[in-house]
């Protein structure tokens, strides 16, 4: 977290702790803090401070969404992408179940849906559409603004998961024609457990909780005002972070590797992303050893998204967007953000070389590419 963001939420554990439902003082100073932090979070994304429903993170927004609109039909069709982020992958698999249908779209090898197929896998009983805005593992930022036009005219409601865009690019959802967008505090120096579903006026969801009626009868449970508060200053601070900066740092880490290391590549370079996402392939090396040996010189990298770093099946995304699994598990992804350093990218270009080299070393793969 942000040292500001560790700031504001202190004084709501320790002066500031009452029950934001309650009517006492402590309950409506809670409340009061709530609501601004409501106020700065719909701000990041050009929302109404009623459009804004506190969840617990990112999954449970993503399942809010879809669940949601789901419960209010006994079936239908779902349009998504074979590229979503686990919770909206397992959701949309786990409605299947229960007599849904739903079309998986393919991607470009940049992993871009194209309109086009949104269009066209439109039926007269689709219900939902949902694609995510940016991509978790390669950074792709997908044509929302186009697929909210194709949604509006058939009538069908469109959900995004922002999680990865919302605090790293532009993002107003009135413009990108959204009916629902997922957010999460901790992917922009906010605490993890809390996240923000945007749900467009006029939109009825059905509650996946039900209790005291918190957030409007949208979410009960009492609210997590620490968190809250703290996800309201990390989007104050996004609203204003210099992303052109980390770019140009992605940028430069990308292009010294390049030509440091032979045989590497920067999965879908040619799509417009996010500023803070690398995705790069290492030929010849395999990508568990790459993340061991990056962290015992203290860099935290991942081989695909962190949900599902512990699985040995290769990423569903990169065999998406038409990688082997050979070259899938050799992928590494570099997360950085407005606190990495120019130091920061001076030592993962120094250190990285030598750790590709000796891994190579162990590959016969690699050894008969020399012998040729």
């Amino acid at each position: 977290m942000r040292p500001e963001v560790v700031a504001a939420m202190m004084p709501v554990f320790t002066e500031n702790f009452g029950n934001a439902s309650s009517i006492h003082w402590y309950g409506q100073t809670a409340k009061a803090l709530m609501d601004d932090a409501r106020k700065h979070v719909a701000k990041l994304i050009g929302a109404e401070t009623s459009e804004i429903v506190f969840v617990s993170g990112g999954t449970e927004a993503d399942n809010f969404a879809i669940r949601g609109i789901a419960g209010l039909k006994s079936g239908g069709h779902i349009i998504t992408s074979k590229i979503e982020h686990h919770a909206v992958m397992h959701t949309c698999k786990d409605l299947e179940k229960q007599g849904f249908e739903v079309t998986w779209l393919g991607v470009s090898s940049d992993g871009v849906v194209d309109p086009g197929d949104v269009k066209r896998a439109l039926r007269p009983d689709t219900v939902l559409i949902t694609i995510m805005h940016a991509n978790n593992e390669i950074g792709t930022i997908e044509p929302i603004a186009e697929i909210g036009k194709i949604a509006a005219e058939a009538d069908v409601w469109f959900h995004s998961d922002g999680v990865q865009a919302s605090g790293k690019i532009p993002v107003d959802v009135k413009k990108l024609g959204v009916d629902l967008y997922s957010m999460s505090a901790h992917k922009i120096h906010g605490p993890k457990g809390v996240g923000a579903l945007y749900v467009k006026k006029g939109t009825t969801l059905k509650p996946l909780l039900t209790g005291g009626g918190h957030e409007r009868n949208r979410r009960s449970g009492t609210e997590n005002v620490a968190g809250i508060v703290g996800f309201g200053e990390a989007a104050k601070l996004a609203a204003s972070a210099d992303m052109g900066r980390v770019r140009e740092l992605r940028d430069r880490l990308e292009r010294e590797l390049k030509a440091q290391i032979e045989s590497i590549h920067v999965n879908a370079e040619g799509a417009e992303r996010i500023p803070n996402t690398s995705n790069i392939m290492v030929d010849f090396a395999e990508g568990e050893g790459l993340v061991i040996s990056l962290d015992l010189k203290g860099v935290a990298v991942s081989t695909g998204s962190a949900c599902s770093s512990g699985s040995l099946e290769p990423s569903h995304v990169l065999t998406a967007i038409g990688k082997s699994p050979d070259e899938a598990h050799g992928s590494l992804r570099f997360s950085l953000s407005p606190m990495t350093s120019a130091e920061d990218i001076d030592y993962v270009v120094e250190v990285l070389p030598g750790i590709v080299e000796r891994l190579r070393e162990l590959s016969p793969y690699y050894k008969k590419k020399v012998k040729i």
